[in-house]
């Protein structure tokens, strides 16, 4: 697997709160993407938390064997670090109301477990096409669900950054999860909304389509972006099998 990681303040923002990296440990791959909620305080201290959590538990995690312990894994995780930031919120004053969204895949030789919660974003793209894979938890994709607009109209909607979910917010949290199968010549792109609020579906596709390295791809989104005006930070994180495995996913 090749990977890489970029993250940029933008053109308009002071500082960056968007956190996140690509880990290696013996088991695989966490690619982490955690975007600190804009207009709260300390949104970069939640999504930075948030990161070194992830790093440290992946570190110290020996084995996981089957898609059944790394979904249990993902999903523990996820709920010890949501109680971590919404304690650390309750006791630091300056820290009140933060909270952060978080993308997370975590990648075997056999299989990919993706685990989500808020508006960043995980994408496929395999010889079976370009797909997203997570579903925000915003309110204009719950009014999308419900037939009250269309996926055009969310695109421009005022509230499109109104978050229904996010870690650290409160006490309990739901986290979605899926997991894929290892394809031949798959990408992975996990991105903050300040890529997908400013290049489109299609275009993320051609640029991951493009004759060029990873690292090269990821700085050409954040670009294009930021030519589109930047005002939220970026963050892209893309992974690479370059072949498939004999293996299928241990159930």
């Amino acid at each position: 697997m090749e990977f890489t990681f970029r993250t940029d303040v933008g053109k308009v923002r002071a500082h960056n709160e968007d956190s996140g990296g690509v880990f290696k440990n013996d088991i695989g791959i966490l690619a982490v993407v955690a975007d600190g909620m804009g207009g709260h305080r300390a949104g970069d201290v939640a999504s930075s938390m948030t990161t070194d959590y992830f790093r440290s538990v992946w570190e110290r995690t020996p084995e996981i064997s089957s898609v059944v312990e790394a979904e249990q894994w993902l999903l523990s995780h996820f709920e010890l670090i949501n109680e971590q930031l919404y304690s650390h919120a309750d006791e630091h004053e300056e820290c009140r109301g933060m909270g952060t969204t978080l993308v997370i895949a975590l990648c075997t030789e056999e299989f990919i477990t993706i685990a989500h919660v808020g508006d960043s974003r995980a994408y496929v793209f395999n010889e079976f096409g370009f797909h997203l894979k997570t579903s925000d938890h915003s309110l204009v994709q719950e009014l999308v669900r419900n037939g009250q607009i269309s996926e055009e109209e969310a695109e421009h909607h005022p509230r499109r950054n109104v978050l229904l979910r996010a870690l650290g917010t409160e006490r309990e949290i739901k986290i979605d999860v899926t997991t894929l199968q290892v394809e031949e010549d798959q990408s992975i792109l996990l991105c903050s909304d300040g890529l997908t609020n400013k290049v489109t579906n299609d275009e993320l596709k051609l640029h991951l389509d493009e004759n060029d390295d990873l690292s090269s791809k990821a700085e050409k989104l954040i670009t294009l972006a930021n030519e589109r005006g930047g005002e939220d930070n970026i963050t892209v994180a893309l992974i690479h099998y370059s072949s498939t495995f004999d293996r299928g996913p241990k159930q």
